[in-house]
């Protein structure tokens, strides 16, 4: 990639990741992979401001979470790319520290499985449009064209057409999060739980 890449892994989910970088991508030379075991955090301190890193917030089996932002350099050189697909809803997250941000509809908001978001910020739109890979890229991860950011995808244009009835469950969740105090009360439903 363009930068080198530290990843931090303790749960499967972090684990495919780190395996994606290192085996598929064939970034192993220039990636720094920081584990830990199953219930611990790996030494998030160890993040370097000029390289991207790649984590997930917490880990859907153990429960174990990064407790904030706070090891992030807001002035980092580098991409944040987080796999928030069991904290998007449930965890507050530090928005202006995470560059590439994923989740899922069945998680916090019980929707159906197979509906990845993706949540770029500027910096990584800026990323793509100045940066192509080596390597030949998957359609369904072709998210530029002539070096510009196709906006389409992000304005409702699909890859893949979704089932409608998919989206219109997706669209009761979020009635449901906001009768139970929206994204301020559901945060505060999953910490009480944490707490069990």
């Amino acid at each position: 990639g363009a930068k080198p890449v530290d990843v931090f892994q303790w749960e499967s989910f972090g684990k495919g990741w780190a395996s994606d970088i290192t085996g598929q991508l064939k970034l192993k030379d220039s990636a720094n992979i920081y584990s830990a075991d199953y219930g611990e955090l790996p030494p998030l301190e160890k993040a370097r401001k000029d390289a991207d890193v790649v984590f997930t917030w917490n880990g859907t089996t153990s429960g174990v979470r990064v407790p904030n932002g706070d090891w992030i350099a807001a002035d980092r050189e580098g991409l944040t790319l987080c796999d928030a697909t069991s904290a998007a809803f449930a965890m507050d997250l530090p928005w202006d520290k995470l560059d590439i941000t994923t989740y899922s509809w069945q998680k916090v908001l019980g929707g159906e499985g197979a509906h990845g978001i993706l949540i770029l910020s500027p910096r990584a739109v800026e990323r793509l449009e100045s940066y192509t890979p080596s390597w030949p890229m998957p359609k369904v991860f072709r998210l530029t064209k002539g070096g510009k950011l196709i906006k389409g995808i992000f304005e409702g244009a699909t890859i893949n057409t979704p089932s409608m009835l998919c989206v219109e469950d997706y669209l009761d969740s979020l009635q449901w999060a906001k009768q139970v105090g929206g994204l301020e009360g559901i945060i505060k439903t999953s910490e009480t739980n944490l707490e069990i």
